[in-house]
């Protein structure tokens, strides 16, 4: 059977020609590009196509845009890619089954995250983990709790050392946490959620792997049995 060749799409081209550019330096990094017009006129096409192709290759971390200025070459990096994808994931959290599976992602990062830290957290590494345990207390009953607690779990997953585990968290991890429902009663709340804190601080400083992993694997499910529960509450029917 006969394959049929698919033309590449015109965005396509024109992006892959231009980010050939900036691969090959003939476009430097940071240098405006062409103005759409001169582009094209360039590739005989339209202003509709040549965006597109502007915003493929912002997705593709090769375009720095926004501010009210000309686009810029830009080269990929782990942060902008998943900057620039972060917005598509973001549509799926108001869909219950897409919040659970960044709920699961979640404990896969963060229990690994206590595990790692029980084994090789170093003392000053305890002791950030510890400063954001103690603004956690201090928070509790106040609005301020949410952003400690987000905190907290930020400098858990950064003892880890992976800057790509390190970037979910902060774009899709903090996200769940800032955006869970009102409770009924909030102080109760924070301090069931801080002491489960510390007690993950606690087999963390004791280098105790097995405690560290079951009491975040506890804390995580009894977070999001709650958050699903209190969503049930306020879903009008």
């Amino acid at each position: 059977m006969t394959e049929i060749a698919v033309s590449p799409r015109m965005p396509d081209v024109i992006a892959e020609a231009l980010i050939g550019e900036i691969r090959s330096g003939a476009i430097s990094r940071g240098q405006p590009l062409p103005p759409e017009r001169e582009l094209c006129e360039r590739f005989d096409a339209s202003r509709p196509t040549v965006r597109e192709a502007l915003a493929l290759m912002q997705m593709r971390g090769f375009l720095d845009a926004g501010g009210g200025r000309r686009p810029r070459a830009a080269q990929p990096s782990l942060e902008s890619i998943l900057h620039s994808t972060a917005g598509h994931i973001r549509d799926l959290l108001g869909n219950a089954e897409s919040g659970a599976h960044l709920e699961q992602m979640r404990q896969f990062i963060e229990t690994g995250a206590a595990r790692e830290a029980a084994i090789r957290g170093d003392r000053i590494q305890v002791a950030r983990l510890r400063d954001a345990l103690d603004r956690n207390q201090a928070a509790i009953g106040t609005p301020r709790f949410a952003e400690t607690d987000i905190a907290f779990h930020r400098v858990l997953v950064s003892i880890v050392g992976n800057p790509v585990m390190l970037a979910l968290h902060d774009m899709f991890v903090s996200e769940l946490l800032a955006q869970r429902p009102p409770v009924e009663d909030p102080r109760r709340h924070d301090e069931i959620a801080h002491d489960e804190h510390r007690a993950i601080y606690d087999a963390v400083l004791s280098g105790d792997v097995m405690a560290a992993t079951e009491v975040m694997d506890r804390h995580l499910a009894r977070s999001y049995r709650a958050r699903l529960l209190t969503a049930g509450r306020t879903t009008p029917t």
